[in-house]
Order: structure tokens, then C-alpha cells, then sequence
């Protein structure tokens, strides 16, 4: 965001991250939980990401989206994770203005792209669904290569306009209450006039969140009927079963994003709070690679076929 300064206030230039730095004995229980979710949300994202490279079988839109979804995560868990886990030896850490904006920014921008990508998916589902045979014509590798890059466009365009076009002050105030650089706490410091970059977000959010969720919800609306029209019980739920680690991906993580953004916010933020974003910023990137594995028997055996000729190698 552009600096404005107001009066004679003195300009900001660092930020304080507070965390848990008033429980210092819960910092470094934290530090450890977050190595391991981070290590296995490498692995998992990774894995998922060579398999769908390495194996022909996965060479279809489904599994192509599938590897961008993990490719995003494994960033959005890189762009947050280890700073926190850093900061957990540190009383009271301090980030610079630039690097935390940039952060901001960066970690904006690709939850605003999950939210698309996840919209796409579900339209990838409804295509194969509903319309089988010409799945492969509708859905072919210029059309998906398209979406995606669509998807990442639109998302860095909603989140540059608001960071750019609007001036604010913090007047002196350089205490986030949070782990990191997060929207909320740092409006809490602003004294400037919020109302433009308040309507700018407003219409940035509805864009990346209700709107994406209503195609969503309507692309599964559809998909519900045409699998009621398919006659055979095991067909039919063969299809549902394929949307099924879909489904339960969107419910996590609009469901997190919801509780976080639109629930009514007190003045200070609350340390359970903090400890929620967590679960957005670290955990769910570590479930994705579950979900779209534990049940899948193409993935599960693509990475079998990966591990061990990796290992034949070694």
C-alpha cells in the first residue's frame, strides 16, 4: 500500500509481530507443531506435483488442475510457515514496512487464486459429468492451460488495484497483533480514511469469494441432477465419488475463510483467533494432498510407481 504520512506523526518503518510473545511458553510447542506440518505438506504437495508430471495416466485436466492446487499451497505455506516458526524464538520479532506488505500482498494474491482454481475444478467435474463424450474436446489442454493462467491473472489483478491505488498512515502504531502481516490486525492501525480501500476490498472479496462459491454450489447443483439421471446404483455413485475430495477441499477452505473474514471482529484480536489462521495458513495447505490421495487409486499408485523407481535409481 502506498505510505501517506499525516502531520508531524513519525513514519512507520518496521512492524512488531506480537504472536505468542506474551506466552512464551506456548512458542515453542508451536514451533515444533509447525515443523511437522510444514515437512508434511512439503512432501505431500511435492509428491502430487512429480506424480501428475511424471505419470501419463494422470495427463488429464482433472489431475492438471490438481497440480496447480498443490503447487499453490506449497507457496502459500512457504510464504507464511517459516517466518512464523522463526519468530517463535523471538520475543516481540519485527518485520520491515516493505517485507510485510509484500507478504500481504503475495499471500492475497494466492488465496484469491485458490478460490478461482477451486471454481474451475468444480467446473472440470460438471463437464465430465454431465457430458462425458465430448469431455475431451471441451476440456483440452489449450482450454485448461487457459483457465489456469486465467485464474492466477484475475487473482493478481484483484489484489494489486487496492495495495497500490490507495495511500494510508499508521501514525506511529507498528504493534500486529497476529503472527504475520494479516489484513485484519493491520487495519487496526491505520488512522487514515479507510472508507475507499474498505469499498475496494469490499468488492475485491466479493469477486474472489461469494462469487467463485456460488459457481461452485451451482456447478455441483447441476452435477446432482445429472448423476439422479444416471440408472445404474454403482455408476452413479462412482461419479459422486470422484467429486467427493473436491467437495470436502472447498468446505475447508471456504469454511476457514469465512470464519476468519466475515465473523464479527472484536477491537483487539484474540490469541484463538491467531491460532485459527494458523489451521488457513498451514494445516489445510497439509490436507489437500490427504484428501486427493487417501481415497484415489490412480494417485495412490502413481506414487507407488514414483517412489520406487526413484529408489531403483538410488
Amino acid at each position: 500500500m502506498n505510505y501517506q504520512e499525516i502531520g508531524n506523526h513519525s513514519k512507520v518503518t518496521e512492524f512488531i509481530l506480537v504472536g505468542l510473545s506474551r506466552q512464551p511458553t506456548s512458542q515453542l510447542a508451536l514451533f515444533w507443531a509447525l515443523l511437522f506440518v510444514y515437512v508434511v505438506t512439503l512432501l505431500g504437495n511435492s509428491a502430487i506435483i512429480v506424480a501428475v508430471w511424471g505419470e501419463s495416466r494422470l495427463h488429464t485436466p482433472m489431475y492438471f488442475f490438481l497440480g496447480n492446487l498443490s503447487f499453490l499451497d506449497l507457496l502459500f505455506s512457504t510464504s507464511t510457515v517459516p517466518l512464523i516458526m522463526m519468530n517463535a524464538f523471538w520475543d516481540f520479532p519485527t518485520i520491515s514496512y516493505n517485507d510485510c506488505f509484500t507478504q500481504l500482498a503475495f499471500r492475497t494474491f494466492l488465496a484469491l487464486t485458490e478460490c478461482f482454481l477451486l471454481a474451475i475444478m468444480a467446473y472440470d467435474r460438471f463437464v465430465a459429468i454431465s457430458t462425458p463424450l465430448r469431455y475431451p474436446v471441451v476440456m483440452n489442454v489449450r482450454v485448461c492451460r487457459g483457465l489456469a493462467v486465467a485464474s492466477w491473472t484475475v487473482a493478481l489483478v484483484v489484489t494489486v488495484v487496492p495495495i497500490l491505488t490507495v495511500p494510508v498512515s499508521f501514525c506511529g502504531r507498528n504493534a500486529i497483533n497476529h503472527f504475520s502481516c494479516e489484513v485484519q490486525a493491520i487495519f487496526k492501525l491505520l488512522c487514515s480514511d479507510t472508507s475507499l480501500l474498505e469499498g475496494l476490498m469490499m468488492a475485491s472479496a466479493t469477486i474472489s469469494m461469494p462469487v467463485p462459491l456460488a459457481f461452485i454450489l451451482a456447478s455441483y447443483l447441476r452435477i446432482v441432477a445429472a448423476v439422479l439421471r444416471i440408472r445404474p446404483t454403482k455408476a452413479r455413485l462412482k461419479a459422486f465419488s470422484t467429486c467427493g475430495s473436491h467437495l470436502t477441499t472447498v468446505a475447508i477452505y471456504f469454511g476457514t475463510l469465512i470464519y476468519i473474514y466475515l465473523k464479527p471482529q472484536n477491537k483487539e484480536s484474540q490469541d484463538g483467533d491467531k491460532i485459527f489462521s494458523i489451521f488457513y495458513a498451514a494445516v489445510t495447505p497439509m490436507l489437500n494432498p490427504l484428501i486427493y490421495t487417501l481415497r484415489n487409486k490412480d494417485m495412490k499408485s502413481a506414487l507407488r510407481k514414483v517412489f520406487f523407481k526413484a529408489k531403483s535409481v538410488e
